[in-house]
């Protein structure tokens, strides 16, 4: 197992908790799901198009750290404690200035093989918070 240098690294980059930023996207992760905690579950069984959206906010995270991860409607499903996922082309959204993991519909969810690594529940990337500032040159 490589250590988090970037030398020798194959397609797919994988990132690593740590290292995500406000703004960025394109991310793989592979992270175990601490916890989970649905915080919105709306919708109509009845008419034309039976939609329901459902969000849960799950505290998932790697050797590196922790990330609150939004998972919505069919993600949700697949957020069970305790297993590991690999987020493929997840995204960081800014929630009230702290960072958020998602995956849109370019990217998927997978669960995997369960992880060897440890979760380092003591670094929670979602409780830096983090100003909007315009830079002027």
């Amino acid at each position: 197992m490589a250590d988090s240098t970037k030398a020798g690294l194959k397609k797919p980059a994988f990132t690593k908790v740590d290292q995500l930023r406000p703004g960025t996207s394109g991310h793989n992760v592979n992270v175990k799901i601490v916890s989970t905690k649905m915080v919105l579950q709306k919708g109509r069984a009845d008419g034309p198009q039976a939609r329901q959206l459902r969000i849960s906010e799950c505290i998932v995270g790697d050797e590196t750290g922790v990330i609150v991860f939004t998972a919505r409607n069919d993600q949700v499903d697949l957020m069970k404690e305790g297993s590991t996922v690999t987020l493929r082309n997840a995204k960081i959204d800014m929630y009230k200035g702290s960072m958020r993991l998602a995956v849109d519909k370019w990217g998927r969810v997978e669960v995997t093989e369960p992880a060897s690594f440890k979760v380092k529940e003591d670094t929670n990337m979602s409780l830096i918070e983090y100003e909007l500032v315009n830079v002027v040159e």
